[in-house]
This record gives C-alpha cells, sequence and structure tokens, in this order.
C-alpha cells in the first residue's frame, strides 16, 4: 500500500505561499470561455480540478493559451456549434456541475463524465432546472454522471432550482444567464447552502461586466453585458486552512501570502476561528500569520460552517487537540461531497483515538489522548491534507493514497515537509 508518513516535530515555522483559489479559477474560466474578446487570468492553480476544466475548453475548440501561472482564452465559446463533445471531469465536482450549465448553451450534444465517486454526486437539482430552460438531456441515467445534453438558443428567463443541496447548481445557473438574452432570473427553493460561493460567483461575473442582484429567495442576473477581462485569482483560502491550521496544532508561527484581510472568500474566517481557540493572528491586505506558543492551550469553539463547509475537516483536526468539547454545525450536506465528510472524517479521525461524534448537521470533537494511525482519504484531498496534520505532533501518522492531493494542490507534501 503506497503511503505518506509524516514527520512529528517541536512546533513549525514558514512563509507559504499556497494556490491560487480553484473556486474562482473555475467560475473565471467559464466566464471566459463565454465572453466575447481575449481574458487572461493569472495565478491559476495547477491542480486536477482546474485542469480538467482548460482541457474542457480545448475541446469545445477555444484552444485556450497555458503559461507558468496563467491561462488566456479567447472567446466566446460558439454557441451554434453541432459538434458533439465529450468532457471528462475527473473527480471535480464544481467542474462537471459547471460544464453541464454550459452544455445547455451549445447546440451540439455535450457528454460530460467522470471518476467513479464523481459519479455518485447528484445533480437532479440542476437537470431539473436545466430541463426548465429548454435544455435536451439525451441520457437521464439516474441524477449523477455521466450526462449528455444539448441546449436551445432560446433558453427561458426565469427557472427555480433547489440550492439545498449545493450552491454550485446555482452558480452553474447564473453563468450561463450571462448569454441569454433577456437575462435570467433564479428563484431559490429550498434553504439554500454555502450562500457565499454565490456572492463568489457574483464577483467574478462582476469582474466580467455582468451585474448581478442577489436576493432573499432570488437571483438576477443582466443578459448580454459580459465582456472579456484580465483577472488576477487571489490565494486559495481553502488550501490556506492547513499551514495555517499546522501553527495551531504544532505550535510556532506560519505566514501564508496572497490572503488577507480583503478577501471575498468565505474560508478565510479561517484564521478568526483559529484567534477563537487560542492562537494569535495577524492580517494585513495581503497575508495571513497564525502563531501559537506551544505552552498555551487550544480552547473548544463552537463554529456554524455552512458558509465554508470546504474547512469542516480541517477545523474538526485542530479541534482534536484543544482541551475542552468543540462542535461544527450547518454542515450536514457535506456528506454529498467528494467523501462522506460526517461520518467519514469522524471515522477517519477516530482511528487516531479521537473522539469525535456525528451529528444530523455537524461533528462534536471531545479531548482525547491521540496516537499514530494509517488513514484512508477515501478519494477526498481535504481529508488526506487535514488528517496529516495530526502527524506534525503525534508519531506514527501515515496517509495512505497521497496523490489524491493533487487535486487541488500538487506540491502539498513538500510544502508541509519544509515546516
Amino acid at each position: 500500500m503506497n503511503t505518506r508518513a509524516i514527520r512529528a516535530r517541536n512546533g513549525v515555522s514558514g512563509v507559504v505561499r499556497v494556490p491560487g483559489s480553484k473556486s474562482i479559477a473555475n467560475r473565471a474560466l467559464i466566464m471566459a470561455a463565454l465572453a466575447p474578446g481575449v481574458s487572461t487570468l493569472r495565478n491559476v492553480p495547477s491542480g486536477d480540478d482546474t485542469l480538467a476544466m482548460v482541457d474542457a475548453l480545448e475541446r469545445l475548440g477555444l484552444k485556450p493559451e497555458v503559461g507558468s501561472g496563467y491561462v488566456r482564452v479567447a472567446g466566446p465559446l460558439s454557441r451554434t456549434s453541432t459538434t458533439d463533445v465529450a468532457l471528462d471531469a475527473n473527480l471535480a465536482g464544481t467542474t462537471s456541475r459547471f460544464l453541464t450549465a454550459l452544455g445547455a448553451v451549445r447546440c451540439g450534444s455535450t457528454t460530460i463524465d467522470g471518476g467513479g465517486p464523481l459519479r455518485r454526486r447528484p445533480n437532479a437539482a440542476l437537470r431539473n432546472a436545466l430541463l426548465e430552460l429548454g435544455a435536451v438531456i439525451e441520457s437521464p441515467v439516474g441524477e449523477g454522471l455521466p450526462i449528455t445534453l444539448r441546449g436551445k438558443l432560446d433558453l427561458a428567463n426565469e427557472v427555480t432550482v433547489d440550492g439545498s443541496m449545493s450552491s454550485q447548481f446555482t452558480s452553474a445557473l447564473m453563468m450561463i444567464g450571462s448569454v441569454i438574452e433577456g437575462g435570467l432570473r433564479l428563484n431559490l427553493s429550498g434553504t439554500p447552502v454555502s450562500r457565499a460561493y454565490i456572492d463568489l460567483t457574483a464577483d467574478v461575473m462582476g469582474r466580467f461586466g455582468v451585474q448581478v442582484v442577489i436576493e432573499e429567495n432570488s437571483v438576477l442576473v443582466n443578459g448580454l453585458s459580459i465582456r472579456a477581462c484580465d483577472l488576477d485569482v487571489e490565494a486559495d483560502a481553502s488550501s490556506a486552512s492547513y499551514p495555517l491550521a499546522a501553527a495551531a496544532i504544532s505550535g510556532g508561527s506560519v505566514e501564508v501570502l496572497g490572503l488577507g484581510d480583503t478577501s471575498h472568500q468565505s474560508d478565510a474566517l479561517f484564521s478568526e476561528l483559529l484567534r477563537q481557540m487560542g492562537c494569535d493572528v495577524a492580517t494585513t491586505n495581503d497575508n495571513t500569520t497564525v502563531r501559537r506558543n506551544p505552552s498555551k492551550a487550544l480552547a473548544g469553539i463552537s463554529a456554524n460552517l455552512a458558509e465554508a463547509s470546504d474547512l469542516v475537516p480541517t477545523l474538526a483536526t485542530v479541534c482534536c487537540f484543544a482541551d475542552s468539547r468543540s462542535e461544527i454545525t450547518g454542515v450536514g450536506f457535506i456528506r454529498n461531497k467528494e467523501s462522506n465528510r460526517i461520518e467519514g472524517l469522524a471515522d477517519q479521525l477516530n482511528r487516531f483515538g479521537a473522539h469525535v461524534t456525528p451529528t444530523p448537521d455537524g461533528l462534536i470533537i471531545d479531548p482525547s489522548e491521540l496516537h499514530g494511525a494509517i488513514i484512508d482519504p477515501m478519494h477526498d484531498h481535504r481529508i488526506a491534507m487535514a488528517l496529516a496534520l495530526v502527524g506534525l505532533r503525534v508519531s506514527g501518522v501515515e496517509i495512505s493514497d497521497p496523490g489524491v492531493v493533487s487535486k487541488s494542490w500538487p506540491d502539498y507534501w513538500s510544502v508541509l515537509d519544509a515546516l
């Protein structure tokens, strides 16, 4: 079995530059594909999810120019093309859902598929919304992938989408709304989750000239105002959580470059959570530093992460080192992420001797003495990166399938080793 052993150490120190935000990059790549003119995106991450998106744009005939840290796209995508195209999203949920919506604005059939774990992720809410808009779905086998669809150029101007499962459905529809004549009104049913990602989508769309109005239960997209733009992708706040958590768990000081107090990413709140647990935090417009004196205990925390659910594995791992109970709430929907990030995460953390109890909408973590273990990340890059941090303070920690981190941060292990 291929595993990665983690070296325990007495404190960490380092200055880390994390990859660009894949959430921002993938939204920007879709908008660049739809916009007339040449868009240049800088600090684009090199993870598998982004590479899958760039490859899809290539297959769709856009011929993106890929350089060192940048991608240049000459749009717009031909909506009248009758070419049939097959796209592979690999294991990227965001990529697959954005590409599914993109397929609804072109005449040729578009097939989106991916790896086994991605095929099992639900997409019914997006399918239903695209059908309501007038798309023709040719392979409605179950609610997951693969899906083959072709669109119409006279899509409707109003649709209802269930946002209770994933904000990615709403974001995907928002972006194609930018090329629908007359715009698009999205009526949100259910209780929308991760609304901060809807705000992030609107922010990226605004950079491409598209006005978006977000209300409590609706989103209005102003159509046909889209234009090309140049965009610098800021550092990924989800990725930044791992080196910052390293300082909290092991003690010492870690500075993350490119992510400061002006970030629009909801996951940028992680440093504030660490502050509440007893760490010293310093932020500027561009950087974030977390410090902890090893003699100062970490306190437990109660945190609702409904708007920052990708932080759950990292925060749960830090909470295993706190001296009092912690509770994470608002995240029952993450059972349908790359892995079951409720029961699965609890099971893996408990292999260390942790005392983690799943609840309907989160996790309860009680203090416990930890020991080494071999962890199965369950094909989930965030589980691998977060649980590896236990090994900074506990001997005998190994992570199986370490290559899974390539989904978002291919250089993660070398960065962790260097701390």
